[in-house]
């Protein structure tokens, strides 16, 4: 279509079509089916050198498996370097350290997770290539196991060395906000978290991880068709400046703060954030949560049981007035536990919210991972050594 001809449809158009957003962490720009950019985005790895595609066999035959990949240049994700992920069956990469069941909570990289299933198919593949400056991952021709009848997903994710994040989708048959959420969750976007280890005393030399997310970039399902492309570029971070002078200078969208002792500049929101409290760094410190979740249930509160007071004060006026002191008491501990509970679940990032985070008595429930509906468990395709540490996982409400 030539622009002197309709140059007034043709400029109206192309900003339909691309939007920029503004997600604290990155930048991203979506394309349209009718944006040239669209297919330029998209990396044909036909065309790529065949000694460095990599059709992998069991991720390509199988159901809910993931596969650990080394790279060979620093990925910067969320201002921290990566040498190594891991790649789903799911439509996802899982960039965090430690591979457990429960990759599809947080960190990870989305272009597209469902529940995919390419065991279904001959034609289904996982497919990556790294050229030493970009990592390409496609999911080429991959059915839903729970609704095969709807076709085949093609689609791909690339990682640039800049830290630059592409999704390109060349085959989308269903608007991906109808894709059932029931047995795995559908996501397109980012998410990182920190984790924090806690030693159980009754079980010697083993720790309990919790993973807390910190931040999450979510993008609009509905403009996930045919042909498009989104392409997420990475905003400064505290984690760049190395010194204490630039640190505390710097003019970004975080408050940074220098920690002497670790010589590190930080907001104290990120993967460090277990040294970064060890190590008794800057308390104050100012940054937007966009998820971080602490479940206190009420249960934890200590209370005295109405039975026992009776059994004690049966029979004299002066006594049963002390009765109706301790259900009292006994009230007000139940109404503050609620309180103190509604407080931290809206006030995550308070002062009392970080207190409870670093001395939760191991006596407290914990949220294992587990499987069930909408929380699916992977197993590592190869597994390296059986891990000792017992992981939970701070769920959404």
């Amino acid at each position: 279509r030539s622009t002197q001809t309709h140059p007034m449809y043709y400029l109206i158009f192309s900003f339909i079509l691309q939007e920029d957003t503004d997600h604290n962490y990155y930048t991203s720009k979506t394309y349209g089916p009718s944006d040239p950019m669209s297919k330029g985005l998209w990396v044909n790895i036909d065309q790529m050198d065949k000694d460095k595609v990599k059709i992998h066999g069991i991720l390509s035959n199988t159901h809910r498996q993931a596969a650990r990949v080394n790279l060979s240049f620093d990925f910067p994700f969320y201002g921290h370097y990566l040498r190594e992920i891991t790649v789903a069956t799911g439509g996802f990469i899982y960039t965090g350290d430690v591979v457990h069941r429960m990759l599809t909570a947080t960190q990870y990289i989305a272009p597209l997770m469902a529940n995919f299933d390419p065991s279904l198919s001959r034609n289904s593949t996982v497919i990556y290539s790294d050229n030493g400056t970009a990592l390409v991952v496609q999911w080429d021709h991959v059915h839903l196991q729970d609704n095969y009848s709807l076709g085949s997903f093609t689609f791909q994710a690339t990682l640039h060395k800049t830290g630059r994040i592409v999704f390109a989708y060349k085959e989308i048959p269903v608007e991906v906000s109808q894709i059932s959420s029931v047995n795995h969750p559908v996501k397109v976007g980012l998410s990182d978290a920190f984790v924090l280890v806690h030693k159980i005393q009754q079980i010697p030399n083993v720790r309990r991880r919790t993973i807390y997310e910190y931040h999450r970039v979510e993008l609009t399902k509905t403009k996930i068709t045919n042909s498009t492309a989104v392409e997420m570029m990475p905003l400064p971070t505290c984690l760049q400046f190395t010194s204490c002078s630039s640190c505390i200078s710097s003019q970004i969208s975080f408050n940074c703060s220098w920690c002497h002792r670790l010589n590190r500049c930080s907001t104290g929101f990120d993967r460090h954030h277990q040294d970064w409290m060890d190590s008794s760094c800057p308390d104050e410190v100012s940054v937007t949560i966009s998820s971080l979740y602490i479940i206190i249930p009420d249960s934890d509160f200590d209370m005295m049981p109405a039975d026992s007071a009776v059994d004690r004060v049966k029979g004299t006026h002066p006594l049963h007035t002390g009765l109706i002191l301790g259900i009292l008491l006994v009230m007000l501990i139940m109404i503050a536990g609620v309180l103190i509970t509604v407080y931290i679940y809206h006030h995550p990032t308070s002062a009392a919210s970080l207190f409870l985070i670093e001395r939760r008595p191991s006596r407290w429930p914990a949220m294992k991972f587990r499987r069930g509906s909408g929380h699916p468990a992977y197993a590592e395709v190869e597994p390296v050594g059986q891990e000792k540490e017992g992981f939970i996982e701070s769920e959404q409400c």
